[in-house]
């Protein structure tokens, strides 16, 4: 009789630990995905700027000859832009998130100064084509600091839940990593400097 409430009681623990390990690692898993889903969500929004800069740039052209270079400088950036290859397994290497985020960076540097020389043509200020980009523009940004802030607070819940234990145990046997997440640009701790 000892012998059976000694296994039962083994039995029970057994069955508690294998049914923690399932509830752990399928937790994992949920937050491996939101992961992936906010960095999907990302590239979204980051897409749909890339899609808006033709017509923004076409539109500007037609007023701003003069400023052909920073029309250039554009026209190169969201082409570098286009062409690099980023898929969602991105957020597992650090040095490919701030390869893909200096560029990103250096595209709305251009797009801020594209719209400050729009700012020379008064006739390009009233133009509905161009104000209508514009604000798609300006929120096209702000979805993407939106959805950023979404990615940052899904990768690190899940990197928190990683590295908490017990369930760190489960996420080494199950080889869950860390995920890269972004970092703000050099420099941006300062206020920027405007000038008139």
């Amino acid at each position: 009789m000892k012998k059976n409430l000694t296994l039962t009681i083994i039995g029970g623990v057994v069955v508690i630990v294998v049914l923690w390990f399932i509830s752990a690692q399928n937790g994992l898993v949920t937050k491996e995905e939101a992961v992936t889903a906010k960095w999907s969500q990302v590239e979204n929004v980051y897409q749909r700027r890339l899609d808006l800069i033709p017509n923004l740039v076409e539109t500007v052209k037609g007023y701003a000859q003069q400023e052909e270079d920073i029309l250039t400088r554009v026209t190169e950036l969201r082409s570098r832009v286009g062409q690099m290859n980023v898929s969602s397994e991105i957020v597992n290497d650090p040095e490919a998130m701030q390869r893909f985020q200096n560029a990103q960076s250096e595209l709305g540097g251009a797009l801020s100064r594209l719209l400050v020389v729009a700012e020379n043509y008064p006739d390009l200020k009233s133009n509905q084509n161009f104000l209508t980009l514009q604000s798609q523009l300006e929120g096209t940004e702000n979805r993407i600091a939106v959805e950023r802030k979404r990615f940052i607070e899904a990768v690190q819940e899940y990197n928190t839940a990683i590295r908490r234990f017990p369930t760190s145990l489960v996420a080494s046997i199950g080889g869950f990593d860390k995920k890269a997440t972004f970092t703000a640009d050099d420099g941006a701790e300062r206020a920027p400097k405007v000038e008139f």
